[in-house]
């Protein structure tokens, strides 16, 4: 069995028991290779030969046994700010919870204590905007979704962090 068709494998069974996204550094564990240049170009051409698929800088899948593309995008954002506290807040959970009209489609609006940015995924666009607050004022006004397993902001603290960020305030329909 090659080396590519072992990572095809592991990637098959992490689907299984609800992963799918993996960095580079975890897919060299899990393969029980050293994550250096060499594994980086097995990855690399497997890319090229479609076998997997780069979704953001340094996390792949696999093409043949993809996540579920409901929660791809909330896996994705777990492993790009894995080290710090992030929730759906803003636009996205406004509109989750209806409070504004519009659906947002094509991205998803994180608060994050890690860095700013916008990624560009084939899940959509993942746009991380940082908070200077505390863990401790934002907490209270957070709740857990099981479904994506990603923390949600209640809708006082999605209002908040929307003021807080200066965005558009015109479309909530309270």
């Amino acid at each position: 069995m090659t080396k590519t068709d072992k990572l095809l494998s592991i990637f098959a069974r992490s689907v299984k028991t609800g992963g799918g996204i993996h960095t580079a550094s975890e897919l060299a564990f899990m393969l029980g290779e050293p994550c250096n240049s060499a594994f980086l170009k097995l990855l690399a051409d497997g890319v090229k030969k479609g076998k997997f698929r780069r979704v953001a800088k340094g996390l792949y899948e696999s093409t043949l046994t993809p996540p579920e593309p409901e929660s791809a995008i909330y896996k994705i954002i777990t492993k790009l700010r894995s080290n710090v506290l992030n929730y759906i807040s803003l636009e996205s959970q406004l509109s989750h919870t209806g409070d504004i009209s519009q659906v947002v489609m094509d991205r998803l609006t994180v608060v994050t204590k890690g860095r700013s940015g916008i990624f560009a995924t084939p899940y959509g666009l993942i746009e991380f905007t940082h908070s200077k607050k505390t863990i401790e004022q934002i907490a209270p006004n957070l709740y857990f979704d099981p479904e994506i397993k990603m923390y949600r902001a209640t809708t006082k603290q999605a209002i908040a962090d929307l003021k807080h960020c200066n965005r558009n305030l015109h479309m909530l329909n309270l």
